[in-house]
């Protein structure tokens, strides 16, 4: 997903495979995308926790950091990010969104990525003040703990969240605990015919 069309597109069918999993017995729904698309619908109809990569990811750096950047695939999805951050309420704590201009479809070509990744993330502590690094893309998987090492080397000691592996544990967390979302903040749809 790399525009509001693309999360426009795949939300009917996030939902029919969210309901579905729940019916089959699932504890609880990833949206597995870093612009977290069909989180607050699927909220609304399913009674299992949603955890959304981008929102789990943005908490985790907020706990650990006064200030953190993200960095992200390309320039289409910096609106959507800081959206995602306004609605959480982390705003004031998200230093800059950085792009490294990499379609998502090409970022499986690990070194050309952790490159692009490490260039803006220097960037992001050097001139944004970015105390920690979220991954904007759950398809980095695989490159957090490389680039947080290699940034240690060159002397900054910052956490970089890896969104895939925070979303899991996020919603390990939430399971484990027993709780999902609030039915005062996503409430059930109300019953009618929808086409």
């Amino acid at each position: 997903m790399e525009c509001e069309y693309d999360e426009a597109l795949c939300i009917p069918n996030l939902l029919e495979k969210a309901i579905e999993a729940e019916k089959d017995g699932y504890d609880g729904i990833i949206s597995f995308c870093f612009g977290d698309p069909g989180v607050k619908p699927a909220r609304e109809v399913l009674n299992i926790p949603v955890v959304g990569a981008a929102e789990a990811s943005m908490l985790f750096a907020s706990l650990l950091a006064k200030s953190f950047s993200v960095v992200t695939v390309l320039p289409n999805v910096v609106p959507m990010i800081g959206n995602i951050s306004k609605t959480l309420g982390v705003n004031g704590n998200l230093a800059s969104v950085r792009y490294v201009n990499i379609p998502v479809l090409e970022v499986n070509e690990k070194e050309k990525l952790k490159s692009a990744l490490f260039e803006e993330m220097i960037k992001a502590i050097e001139e944004d003040k970015a105390h920690a690094l979220v991954l904007g893309c759950t398809g980095m998987m695989g490159v957090a703990a490389v680039l947080q090492e290699k940034l240690k080397k060159h002397g900054y000691e910052v956490p970089v969240i890896d969104p895939a592996f925070a979303a899991t544990k996020m919603l390990e967390s939430v399971i484990s605990m027993g709780v999902k979302q609030s039915r005062l903040t996503y409430m059930s749809p109300p019953a009618k015919v929808r086409l």
